[in-house]
């Protein structure tokens, strides 16, 4: 087990008119589940690559423990590498591919088997050993790729995006079984995926990029709760808050003429008179004639909750010709607003995100 550390790690494409990663500083702790997340190409898949060395580091340096790797062959950097397409042999055995790269190391049969079998008792691939890929589902061969790394007792894992071509229920089963077995071995993992769920209840800490910029890592309850700027408010959590352009009055902020109070010392940090406020769709709820105004498009019936979709009313963009804004509210009501309704939701002040509508920062 190790550490990871990105100093200032910049990698660009030939012909390229910026950094695909651009000074990345990232430290990742020993036995941690580190998650990149962000759109793609943001550069997330690019900085695995660079710490596995399958792509150059242009300047800045990337560390594994207390080794500088920036300029070592992959081979030399012990890590293991799961990848989205399982790139398994076709030829071989579920047994031969777990094995193979411990051969190419020179380690005995022996040793080799012994390995294999405990991989395989740990994934549930014991009968599944003299099988070819061809015959097994996708989740087997998942966990194929997952033995193949872990026989090699690599100080890191690198996963990149594993459960993309699985089906929706098989991810939701695989990534707790990943998760389970991270924490069972310890071994520092670096994992990569678009699905900001995914990142959400896998990672330890999770890094979320956006063109190929560090945006901010924390905890995933601390980017859900305290989210550093526009990007992250807007990319984490589902369905994504909402982000709604708010004039400053006295006393604090309205929106479609219902005033929501803010603190003045945090207003008076902005760089115009409008900010916007984040409002997760959790924390609207159904009022009676105070609020903010909404009609609701579409209703979607969950069971527990149901999601409200529509567009703010009284809004400066509605009023002018253009498009009123877009909100979801998740009400829990057994009996919601029919499509069509106006309604009028009620948000507590201490859960009103505020960010600078010019560089996006947050302010509250």
């Amino acid at each position: 087990m190790a550490t990871v550390s990105y100093r200032d790690a910049v990698r660009i494409y030939p012909a390229a008119d910026h950094p695909a990663v651009n000074h990345l500083n990232l430290e990742i702790g020993d036995g941690e589940f580190m998650v990149l997340v962000g759109p793609s190409g943001c550069g997330k898949s690019t900085s695995l690559r660079m710490l596995a060395g399958l792509e150059e580091v242009n300047s800045g340096a990337v560390w594994i423990g207390d080794r500088d790797v920036t300029d070592l062959p992959p081979k030399d950097r012990d890590i293991a590498m799961v990848f989205q397409n399982y790139a398994l042999y076709p030829h071989m055995t579920v047994a031969d591919n777990m094995g193979f790269a411990l051969k190419m190391q020179g380690i005995a049969k022996d040793e080799r088997d012994r390995r294999v079998q405990e991989a395989a008792t740990l994934l549930g691939l014991t009968e599944l050993l003299a099988r070819k890929p061809k015959n097994l589902s996708g989740g087997q061969r998942q966990r194929v790729a997952m033995g193949r790394a872990i026989v090699r007792n690599p100080q890191v894992f690198l996963m990149d995006e594993p459960l993309s071509n699985l089906d929706a229920k098989l991810r939701v089963q695989t990534r707790t079984q990943i998760a389970a077995l991270q924490s069972r071995l310890g071994v520092t993992t670096v994992y990569v995926t678009h699905d900001q769920v995914e990142a959400m209840t896998m990672g330890d800490r999770v890094a979320v990029m956006k063109d190929g910029i560090l945006q901010q890592v924390d905890s995933p309850l601390a980017l859900y709760d305290r989210p550093a700027n526009l990007f992250v408010a807007g990319f984490i959590g589902s369905p994504a808050m909402n982000l709604i352009k708010a004039d400053i009055v006295d006393g604090g902020v309205t929106v479609t003429g219902h005033v929501i109070p803010i603190d003045r010392a945090v207003l008076s940090k902005a760089t115009g008179n409008t900010v916007t406020v984040g409002i997760r769709p959790e924390a609207f709820e159904l009022s009676g004639s105070q609020g903010i105004g909404m009609k609701i498009a579409v209703v979607e019936e969950t069971g527990a909750d149901s999601y409200l979709y529509g567009s703010l009313i009284d809004a400066p963009d509605a009023t002018t010709g253009g498009t009123a804004p877009q909100i979801v509210a998740r009400v829990t009501t057994r009996q919601p607003p029919a499509r069509g309704e106006l309604v009028r939701l009620h948000t507590n002040p201490a859960s009103v995100h505020v960010f600078d509508t010019e560089t996006g920062s947050r302010l509250s």
